[in-house]
């Protein structure tokens, strides 16, 4: 006869319950896995739910506003219309997908991992990485050091709307950054708020992002690879941006087995995820990695999209441009908070909205809450914004209403 397993029987009191149920659920993770009960905030407050910290971290950062401006903000191909490529809130999805995947099967904490991957990109802005380079020279223009878009995903979920998240979760988002450069990583550990603020410091000065404190954010750190470097070649074949390129390298055909632009994506998911966790030890040392085949493979393809997709002329023929639409409405939103413009949109959409912690509204000098409006903007309100500030407006028939 078959038997159902028996619901385990709800404890008088809630908390006692989540430590019950926590606890077998996580029973059955690696030993190096991070639990709950490692879990971290800087003040705790709300009480205690039936999700996990890193499940309720999760659910914060897809309820924040930054979460909902993903829809609209561009992965690579930016100004190019079209439906089927990937935009930032594929791309944290996928990313999401596929750390899942691993940490499934190396026994780590899948909530942390969701949550460092659907927060990890939060700091992108308009027009992709050209657009960080942009605002980065502006921001140094103006005294307030670079911008970096891993610190920028920190400072809208940790002071921006304040969603105290753990300590796990910001670190992994901080440290999600860089990934080309490392091969093999091993979790280094961050004790308290102070280091972790220090951390935060040396990544916003320019230093070279230091490793997650937890293999779960280590594990984020491969998959953002893993989630772009098919894509983008699938992305390119779909707007026919490397239609006159020679083919990969050879050595990248040669473990991919094709180079049928079709599949390409979805073999390279495979290869490299199945490669990681052959190569990978959560057990005992504690280190993600990939093969020497592997990476120079990795190494090849970025050297090959970097020339035929991110600096192909078709895609960076309008960059002028995109740099001048910065400049304008960096200054014109500076002049509007020094002359304490009240209609002006930084104030009617940003620092006067209910959304946003006013501890951080009134610490933030003029240029840093520029920075900040302009870095939340997705493509399509920053194209709008600028027109307003540079296209005179027309009066329909009469000024009567």
């Amino acid at each position: 006869m078959h038997r159902h397993p028996q619901t385990p029987s709800i404890p008088p009191d809630l908390d006692s319950f989540i430590r019950i149920t926590t606890a077998r659920r996580e029973s059955l993770l690696s030993p190096l896995a991070t639990t709950s009960s490692d879990a971290v905030r800087r003040h705790n407050k709300k009480p205690a739910d039936i999700r996990t910290p890193f499940s309720r971290d999760a659910d914060r950062i897809i309820h924040t506003r930054a979460y909902s401006r993903y829809i609209d903000k561009t992965q690579v191909f930016y100004l190019v219309e079209n439906d089927h490529i990937t935009h930032r809130v594929i791309h944290v999805q996928l990313v999401s997908k596929i750390a899942r995947t691993i940490g499934r099967c190396l026994r780590l904490n899948e909530d942390l991992i969701e949550a460092i991957a659907v927060g990890h990109d939060i700091g992108h802005i308009p027009y992709g990485h050209f657009g960080e380079t942009c605002l980065s020279k502006l921001c140094e223009r103006y005294g307030i050091g670079r911008f970096i878009h891993n610190v920028q995903s920190v400072r809208f979920l940790d002071q921006i709307e304040n969603c105290d998240l753990t300590m796990q979760v910001l670190d992994g988002i901080l440290c999600h950054n860089g990934e080309a450069d490392d091969v093999r990583i091993s979790p280094e550990p961050c004790p308290n708020w102070p280091a972790f603020d220090k951390k935060m410091q040396d990544n916003a000065e320019g230093k070279r992002s230091r490793a997650p404190m937890t293999l779960e954010g280590c594990v984020v750190k491969f998959a953002d690879t893993i989630a772009y470097i098919g894509r983008d070649l699938q992305d390119a074949h779909e707007v026919g941006l490397i239609d006159d390129a020679p083919p990969i390298p050879d050595d990248c055909i040669r473990i991919l087995g094709s180079n049928n632009p079709k599949v390409i994506n979805a073999e390279i998911i495979n290869t490299l995820i199945i490669d990681l966790l052959t190569t990978s030890d959560s057990e005992n040392e504690g280190f993600i990695t990939y093969s020497k085949d592997i990476e120079q493979m990795l190494i090849n393809l970025r050297a090959f999209s970097k020339t035929y997709i991110y600096d192909n002329p078709k895609l960076t023929a309008e960059r002028g441009k995109i740099e001048r639409m910065y400049q304008t409405l960096f200054t014109r939103y500076l002049d509007d908070l020094e002359d304490d413009i009240q209609t002006s949109k930084i104030v009617t959409d940003f620092t006067h909205t209910t959304w946003i912690s006013q501890t951080y509204v009134q610490s933030a000098t003029p240029a840093e809450l520029v920075r900040d409006f302009i870095a939340g903007m997705t493509d399509r309100y920053f194209a709008k914004q600028f027109e307003e500030c540079v296209i005179p407006r027309h009066v329909q028939g009469s000024f009567s209403p």
